[in-house]
């Protein structure tokens, strides 16, 4: 029987792309990550964003369900779980400098279990890095993925780092467009989009949904 990765993140649907690479060196610049610090992996999935990290010169271990092609994996401690939104993370305290996921905690209803897991690997002064999409304009798709439960807002994001403990909270909408990594001027013109409302279908120009499909990105530090 398919499996969800199988169905959701086939390839030929969602074929592998330069995205998870740029904003793997993205996040590393931004978050002033170094060659040989630790990172976390939380619902690695295909793995795109696990190889992404790895060939930046972190050290990268990696945990999920269900994991697609073993070579994106290669020289990377990887370990399965059943059940992340339940299941002790199988690293020891203390043991990761950054701890990063990615469309991961909408699929959890309670997620008391992965944030306190989340606090207990991380060392001293490390970063948790959490992406989810943004409820408030992807409202009338967030559901189209059957095994979302848990819609989030900025705020809410935030807060939910924060009651956990961790400090330094910032969170913010984020566009996945590197083009306004590059040039955020142009995010005038994206906004201007969202001025049409909330996404009720998917387009295929790349500017037209990045620009209204928004994700939020929130961290803060033990």
């Amino acid at each position: 029987m398919p499996n969800y990765l199988d169905v959701v993140y086939n390839k030929s649907k969602r074929p592998y792309a330069s995205y998870p690479s740029h904003l793997c060196g993205y996040l590393f610049d931004r978050f002033s990550m170094k060659k040989g610090d630790t990172l976390l992996d939380i619902g690695c999935g295909r793995g795109d964003f696990t190889k992404g990290f790895k060939d930046l010169g972190l050290v990268v271990s990696a945990i999920d369900r269900e994991m697609g092609d073993a070579e994106l994996f290669e020289g990377v401690d990887v370990h399965k779980s059943e059940d992340l939104g339940n299941d002790p993370f199988p690293f020891g305290d203390e043991t990761f400098d950054f701890v990063f996921s990615k469309s991961v905690i909408e699929h959890i209803r309670n997620p008391d279990t992965i944030i306190k897991e989340t606090q207990r690997v991380l060392k001293p002064g490390g970063r948790v890095i959490s992406m989810v999409p943004d409820w408030q304009s992807q409202m009338y798709i967030f559901y189209n993925d059957y095994t979302h439960v848990h819609p989030y807002t900025s705020e809410g994001l935030k807060d939910l780092l924060a009651i956990y403990g961790f400090k330094e909270t910032t969170s913010e909408l984020f566009y996945q467009l590197p083009i306004l990594w590059k040039y955020p001027w142009l995010k005038v013109v994206s906004r201007t989009l969202q001025l049409l409302g909330p996404v009720k279908r998917i387009h295929k120009n790349k500017f037209m949904r990045w620009s209204r499909e928004l994700m939020i990105l929130a961290t803060g530090v033990k």
